[in-house]
This record gives structure tokens, sequence and C-alpha cells, in this order.
């Protein structure tokens, strides 16, 4: 059994190192990054939609060359656990689901999905087994087309100095700094001298 161009055994230790532990939703991402590739024509670019910012971006940026840091993984919080691969300048593509209609054939994969059991209370060797029995049947695909430029970063523009922390800033963004206009998460900032 493989998961793009990796074992299973090797997709595991890929999803430890990259993701810190064995999380179920990694090991179902794997599935669904590569039933997605499955149905995309090759030899074309593509850029991947993510339609939860949990586990499964990371089998998107494990397994493709789509990153959130280089803009072709664009992750929109729908709550919903699907990915969508689409050709970069049409949209057309495919977009891969975790199908509810399909875990009554898998109740412990469908009990930790649906949280009707708590983390404590799962057979989490069991869980994981069953993943790996299930694959891509536990999966819907669809054909879609998405408008790229709806979803497509934005690039940044000019740049400023923000007169307030001096730190460099998207001019876009105003007179000063987000930062500095107080959409900081800090409650406090105290400067500490670096000594090289």
């Amino acid at each position: 059994m493989n998961i793009c161009t990796y074992s299973y055994e090797e997709y595991l230790q890929l999803v430890k190192s990259f993701h810190g532990n064995l999380a179920p939703g990694l090991i179902i991402g794997g599935f669904i990054v590569d039933l997605a590739l499955k149905n995309l024509p090759e030899g074309e670019f593509f850029d991947a939609l993510c339609e939860t910012p949990v586990c499964l971006p990371d089998a998107v940026q494990i397994l493709t060359p789509c990153t959130i840091g280089n803009g072709w993984l664009t992750i929109i919080n729908f709550g919903r656990f699907a990915v969508t691969m689409y050709e970069k300048q049409v949209g057309q593509g495919v977009r891969v689901y975790l199908d509810a209609k399909k875990l009554d054939n898998w109740p412990e994969v469908r009990d930790w999905y649906l949280k009707r059991k708590k983390k404590h209370e799962q057979d989490f060797d069991l869980l994981l087994a069953r993943i790996k029995e299930a694959g891509h049947n536990l999966l819907g695909l669809q054909r879609v087309r998405v408008e790229p430029e709806k979803i497509r970063r934005k690039k940044m523009g000019p740049i400023g100095l923000c007169p307030i922390c001096g730190e460099a800033y998207p001019a876009r963004d105003g007179e000063s700094c987000r930062n500095c206009q107080g959409e900081t998460p800090y409650t406090e900032i105290t400067g500490i001298e670096m000594q090289l």
C-alpha cells in the first residue's frame, strides 16, 4: 500500500517528523491527497485549497509542492475535512473529502471523527489499523472548478517602515503597522539585547 510515492510506513515516518506525532487526521489526509493526485492530469501545475486548518494542510505540504509559504496552498476554514487540487490557470480540478456517509462502515473512524468517544476512550492502535484498512474507501470525490482569483493570496505590495515600532510592514495597512494600530496578540513586549 502506497500513499503517493511513499510506502505506508514511510508516510507514517514523514508524518511523525513533520507533524510531531501520528495524527489520525494526517494519515487520512495522506489518502485524500493521494486520491486527488491520482485524479489530476499528469504534468499540470496545480494549487491546493484546504477547507480546514487542522491536520489536512500538513498532508498537502508533505506530499505536494503546495505550501502555505509559496502561496500554492490556501486554507479557507469551512470546518470540512476536504482538499481541492486544481489547475492554476483555469481552476479545473478535484475535491476529495472525508465522506460522512461512509463512516458507518468504519465505527472506530466514525467515533473518532465525530468525537463520539473521548480520546482516552479510543483504542488508538485499532483506529490507525482501521484507517489503513479503509484507505480511499472513507473518501468522496467531486470534479470542481475553482475561481483562482477569489482565493489567490494577494501580493504584499509596497513596504513601509512603521513610525511607531520601526519595523517593516505592508504599506497598504495604513500609516502604521497593524500591530501598532492595536491588532496585536501581545499583552506585553519587552526588548531584549541580543549578544551575538
